[in-house]
Parts: C-alpha cells; structure tokens; sequence
C-alpha cells in the first residue's frame, strides 16, 4: 500500500509519500481500505514537531472506509462495515489498522467522506458544546474562525441548541459563509471586542476561540462576567502565559483548555457524540462543507493551503 510517513519533524516537506507494506490486523483491531481521511491542524502540530512523535512514524489521525479484515475477539465490527475512526495515527494511508474499540458505524445515509470529514471536528464541536460548555436557548456565544471547517460547525450546532452566534472572519467571501452556517452577527477581527461589547453590553456566555496568541486578550474581553474562555487551538500561535489575576479582575472568568481524547475515551461516550453527529448529517440538520480533495501524495499541499489559511471548510485526502 502507499502511505505518508514522516522520519523527521519539520516543514510539509517531510511529509513523505512511498509504498509499504500492507498492515494486518492484530487481536482487537481492524483493517480498513481508507476512502478518505481528514486534514486537521493536529497533524501539523504531529508533523511539525508542536506535538512530539516517536520517528519515524506515520500520521493522520481521522478517516473513514470500508472493513476488510478483522483480527481475534473482534465481535461489533465485520467486514464490509462501513465505519470512521478519529485520534488513530496512521490515517494519511490507503489501508489503516484502528483498534475495534474506536471505530463508529457509519449509516447508510451519510457517505464515507463526509464521514470522514466529520469526525475530528464534528466530534470537537460536540463536546465543545455539550460537555466543556452545554448550550441552551439564550445563550450567546462568540466563534472565531467562524467560515473554517471548526467555525461552521460550532455555528450550526449552536444555532441547533437554539443559541445567538456572533462570529469573527477575515474577509466578506468568509463573512458570507459565516452567515451562511447562522452566525447572526459578524465582525472582522480589528477591534472585535468593541464590536461584540457594542452588540451585547454585558458579554457573551461563552468564546470558542481556536485562535490562539493574536485572540486571546479580546476573547477575554468579550465575555460577561463568570463566563467561560474555551481556548481549544492555536492556529495563529501559542498563548503566552499569562496571570491568573487576570481572570479575576475580568469578571470571575474561566478558562478552560480541552482535548477531544478526554471526551470521548470511553466507548458509550465515543458512540453517543457519533449518533449525534451522523443523525444531524442524515437528516440534513448539519452541513459539513469539503473545500477540497487531494490526492494522498500530495498531502503536503494540504499541510500548505491549511497552515496559509487559504481554504474556508474541511479538507480530505483521497487515497
């Protein structure tokens, strides 16, 4: 089979396309034909040395595809399944072995790309919005990012909950897709935190912000007093540290920063959030909008278009 493995972190330029040979399932675990797999900042972080990895090593962390073999004891997955996986390196590859334990169904109704492009972010999105912070009608929250693949779905699930949406973009093209997820108010990020203060005086409830460094202080400011600061990336860099007074003189704040593993490491939970997620999609309640495809040797131009922020949904290699 072919595969992208990196044997030194770096630039996309280590992200190295050659043949291998073919994985074999071991005891709990599954062999799938991979029919696409999810581009996400994480595997820049993997690539670029953010996140540390034993090397050489394979990447990609969330796929979907077809089941062509099972190892021993497996019981709930059989070949032929259709099935989508998330936080299992080694995705950025034709075939992939995932441990049974972590692989959902997919149904009949939702594609095995979309699939595919739904299960980081969709299931970060969830629990973002379920979990670190359960939306309910009223609640008024900011998303940065809003026309990226994470913004657009943090925007229609909370508009699902019943939630107002004020969103940040860069550009009208993105600010027409912003509106287009829902996002009833939108600002560029010049001086955002004035805008939103403007908008709602007291604050919003709750900032989905995975911005990061060039964010941060205005997300803080925007958010009423005991409100929650849900930091969950860095796409423009890393937040310096910072006091924790400054919590306390903005209003009794709170500031969490949260990681899809720890929201989805037991099973029962791990299928809850995918029920969810694929009913949406099934139904046409969630849109999920796949900007681009690349072919899987040419996954470094997709490391590229990701970190120059020049794409505006989800992006997919096809093996």
């Amino acid at each position: 089979m072919h595969a992208i493995v990196i044997n030194a972190q770096g630039g996309p330029e280590v992200l190295e396309y050659a043949e291998h040979p073919d994985p074999v399932p071991g005891p709990g675990e599954v062999l799938i034909d991979v029919a696409a797999s999810g581009v996400n900042f994480i595997d820049v972080y993997h690539r670029a040395g953010t996140y540390p990895l034993d090397l050489p090593s394979p990447i990609g962390s969330e796929g979907a595809g077809t089941v062509a073999a099972v190892g021993e004891g497996v019981e709930d997955v059989a070949v032929g399944d259709t099935v989508a996986w998330v936080n299992v390196l080694g995705s950025y590859a034709e075939k992939a072995v995932v441990p049974a334990s972590k692989v959902v169904p997919v149904p009949s109704g939702v594609p095995a790309e979309l699939a595919a492009a739904a299960m980081l972010q969709g299931m970060t999105a969830h629990f973002l919005t379920h979990s670190v912070y359960e939306l309910k009608a009223g609640d008024v929250m900011l998303v940065h990012a809003a026309a990226g693949g994470m913004g657009q779905l943090l925007t229609q699930i909370g508009k699902l909950k019943g939630a107002t949406v004020l969103a940040t973009v860069s550009s009208d093209a993105k600010e027409k897709l912003a509106r287009e997820a829902g996002a009833d108010q939108v600002f560029r990020y010049d001086g955002f935190a004035d805008a939103v203060r403007e908008a709602v005086p007291a604050g919003v409830d709750v900032v989905y912000d995975g911005v990061g460094a060039t964010t941060f202080d205005g997300s803080l400011a925007s958010l009423r007093r005991r409100g929650l600061m849900v930091l969950y990336g860095a796409a423009s860099g890393p937040v310096p540290p910072m006091d924790p007074q400054v919590l306390n003189r903005s209003g009794s704040l709170y500031l969490t920063r949260p990681s899809l593993v720890h929201f989805i490491a037991e099973r029962d939970e791990l299928l809850w959030r995918a029920a969810d997620l694929f009913g949406w999609l099934a139904a046409g309640e969630l849109t999920i909008n796949i900007s681009e495809r690349y072919p899987l040797a040419e996954a470094a131009r997709a490391h590229e278009d990701l970190q120059a922020r020049r794409t505006t949904g989800k992006l997919l290699l096809i093996p």
